[in-house]
C-alpha cells in the first residue's frame, strides 16, 4: 500500500550528461565480401549484358545475412560537376542541360548526383563544393569556414564519403577521436591478374591486388581548436598524422559523415589496370598494353585484348581514369579491398557522444514521516500497530521499510516506478531522501 506526499518545484532538478564508447572498424569487416553489401539499383540497358551496380555500400559488423548484424557504415564516391575530371570527361549537355558523357565513361551523372547530395545536406547547397583546408596559409581571401572557401587545389573534386550510421555514430562522433588507416597506393607487382597468374593481354592488372605498403594514418588531429562550423554542423579537418600541415578530408560530426579527398590520400597518378565493368559484348577487343591512352576522358582502348562480355580491360591514372572509367562499384570494391587492406588491425576508429538529459527527483521524508504503511497487516483487528515483542514494556517506535517509489500525476495516475536495490528502514530517528533519475 502507498503513502503519498507532494513533490513541489524544489525538489526537481534537470541536468545534461555525455556517454562515450569507442567504436572500431576492422579491416576485415570493409573488405570482405559477407561483411560488405551492395545495392544493385542501377541498371544499363543496350550493349551486351549491360551494367548493375550500386550507388553506395554498406558495411556490417559481421555476415550481414545474419540477424545479429549491425550496419556500421555506408560507403560511396562522387564528383564535383565543375571539377577537372568530370569536365575533361564531359562530351558537353543536351537541351535539358543534362551533362553527356563518352560510352567508355560509367556512372558519371550518378557520381556528380553524390556529390550534389551530400552538398546539400552538409553545406546547404547541392552546387556547393567541399574544400579542404579551405582557410590556410595558402588561401588569405578565404573568409568563411574553411569549409566552402578555398583554392582551386584545396577543393575535394574527387570525394569518398564515409557515412557511420546512427546505431554507432550516435548524437555526433567526439572531436579528436577519428582516425583511419589507408594505403596510399596499390599493388606494385608487375603485369599479373588478380589470381596471381600472367595475365595473356600483357596488362598491369592491379585494381584487385590487395596493397602491402605504402598505409598511412589520417586522423582530425587539432579539430577541437578549430572549431568551425558550418550549415550541417561541427566540421573538424582530417590531417595526414605524419604531417599535420597535409589536410586531406574533412569530418562532419554531428552527421556522422567523413568526406575524404581521394587525390591526396590516394597516390592519384599511380597506373591502375584490370578488369573493369562496361557496355561490351563477348569478344570485344579492348585493352592497352603500352598504356597510351590514359588522357582526358577516361580509358580509350586501342584492341589488344579480349574480354568477356559486360567487361573491359582499363588501364590509366587512379585519376582522372579510373574514377571515369569505373563504376562505383568497382571503385569502392577496389578501395574496400585493397586501400583499407584485408586482415584484423583497425581500418577506422573514433569514440561517439550520446547525450544524456535527466531529471532529478528528490523524494523527501522528514523524521515524522513514512513511519507508518498503509498495509492492512500493519494494524491488528483493533486498530493497534502490531508490535515485534508484545511483552517488552520498554517502548517501540514505529518502524517501516521503504522499498519502491512510485511517481504520479495530479489526476493520480501512475507515470513511473523506481525500485531500490534494497529496503531501507525509516524511522522517527532519521530523514531520508530518495533521489529518482529518469534519463532521456
Amino acid at each position: 500500500m502507498s503513502t503519498f506526499k507532494t513533490i513541489t518545484a524544489d525538489d526537481i532538478q534537470t541536468t545534461t550528461s555525455t556517454l562515450n564508447q569507442l567504436v572500431d572498424v576492422v579491416q576485415e569487416d570493409i573488405s570482405g565480401s559477407s561483411t560488405r553489401k551492395s545495392f544493385q539499383v542501377f541498371v544499363t540497358g543496350g550493349v551486351g549484358p549491360g551494367v548493375t551496380s550500386s550507388l553506395f555500400q554498406t558495411v556490417y559488423d559481421q555476415d550481414f545475412s545474419l540477424q545479429t548484424s549491425n550496419a556500421v557504415m555506408d560507403m560511396t564516391v562522387g564528383l564535383f560537376f565543375t571539377g577537372s575530371t568530370v569536365v575533361n570527361a564531359s562530351t558537353g549537355k543536351d537541351s535539358n542541360g543534362k551533362l553527356l558523357f563518352p560510352s567508355r565513361s560509367l556512372m558519371m551523372r550518378e557520381k556528380v548526383d553524390n556529390y550534389k547530395q551530400f552538398a546539400q545536406v552538409l553545406l546547404g547547397d547541392a552546387s556547393g563544393a567541399f574544400y579542404s583546408p579551405g582557410v590556410n596559409a595558402y588561401d588569405s581571401t578565404a573568409t568563411n569556414t574553411g569549409v566552402q572557401e578555398g583554392t582551386t587545389g584545396d577543393r575535394i573534386e574527387e570525394a569518398l564519403f564515409l557515412n557511420f550510421k546512427r546505431l554507432f555514430a550516435r548524437d555526433e562522433i567526439r572531436k579528436e577521436t577519428f582516425a583511419m588507416r589507408l594505403y596510399q597506393t596499390g599493388a606494385l607487382s608487375r603485369y599479373v591478374s588478380a589470381g596471381g597468374t600472367v595475365n595473356t593481354a600483357g596488362v598491369f592488372a592491379n585494381l584487385a591486388i590487395t596493397s602491402v605498403s605504402g598505409s598511412a594514418i589520417y586522423a582530425d588531429v587539432g579539430s577541437s581548436n578549430t572549431q568551425l562550423k558550418y550549415f550541417g554542423g561541427d566540421v573538424g579537418l582530417i590531417k595526414n598524422t605524419s604531417n599535420t600541415d597535409d589536410t586531406v578530408g574533412l569530418m562532419w560530426y554531428d552527421h556522422g559523415i567523413g568526406v575524404i579527398d581521394m587525390g591526396k590520400v590516394f597516390k592519384a597518378d599511380q597506373v591502375m589496370s584490370g578488369s573493369v565493368s562496361a557496355m561490351s559484348v563477348a569478344g570485344t577487343q579492348i585493352g592497352d598494353k603500352s598504356h597510351a591512352s590514359r588522357a582526358g576522358n577516361g580509358y580509350n582502348g586501342t584492341g589488344v585484348g579480349l574480354h568477356p562480355a559486360g567487361y573491359m580491360i582499363m588501364s590509366g591514372n587512379f585519376i582522372p581514369n579510373f574514377m571515369v572509367s569505373g563504376s562505383i562499384d568497382n571503385i569502392i570494391n577496389h578501395v574496400a579491398t585493397t586501400r583499407f587492406q584485408s586482415g584484423s588491425l583497425t581500418a577506422a576508429t573514433f569514440q561517439n557522444v550520446t547525450n544524456i538529459n535527466s531529471t532529478l527527483i528528490f523524494c523527501r521524508a522528514s523524521a515524522d514521516e513514512f513511519n507508518y504503511s498503509s498495509n492492512p497487516t500493519f494494524r491488528d483487528a483493533s486498530g493497534n500497530i502490531v508490535v515485534i515483542d508484545a511483552g517488552d514494556d520498554t517502548g517501540q517506535r514505529s518502524f517501516s521499510f521503504i522499498t519502491t517509489v512510485g511517481l504520479y500525476n495530479s489526476n493520480n495516475d501512475l507515470l513511473a516506478v523506481a525500485k531500490l536495490s534494497r529496503p531501507i528502514e525509516k524511522n522517527d530517528e532519521k530523514d531520508l531522501t530518495i533521489r529518482v533519475r529518469l534519463d532521456f
